[in-house]
């Protein structure tokens, strides 16, 4: 697969939306907050997307193993995300807007697991 339909898969449009969204975000945070928590959320973000991209062009026996890895990523990205709205880096308005997100990112994520099994 190459990699314009790499980035015409819905999970992966969400995670890259994702990213943009809490980029423009981070900007607000407060200096030490934005290299310590901002930027290990910014890695998270990059990584699960790295996986999913290998999990879209893996052979089917291979894509769990990558669809695994980027939950984990992606499971504690959502508790970074909660402990930046538990400090106030993140106001209530834009916390719901993440939220949603990795809300929908979330139910994608488990649905590509479930079709796997």
């Amino acid at each position: 697969m190459n990699s314009y339909a790499n980035n015409e898969i819905p999970i992966i449009k969400k995670v890259y939306i994702l990213y943009k969204t809490f980029y423009e975000y981070s900007k607000l945070f407060p200096k030490k907050d934005r290299y310590v928590l901002g930027g290990k959320c910014e890695e998270y973000i990059i990584e699960t997307l790295e996986l999913l991209l290998n999990a879209s062009s893996a052979p089917r026996s291979e894509k769990q193993i990558f669809i695994k890895q980027a939950n984990i990523k992606f499971d504690a990205l959502k508790i970074f995300i909660r402990i930046a709205n538990d400090i106030k880096m993140l106001d209530t308005k834009k916390y719901i807007a993440i939220q949603k997100q990795l809300q929908e990112i979330g139910r994608m994520l488990g649905g590509w697991q479930k079709s796997l099994n």
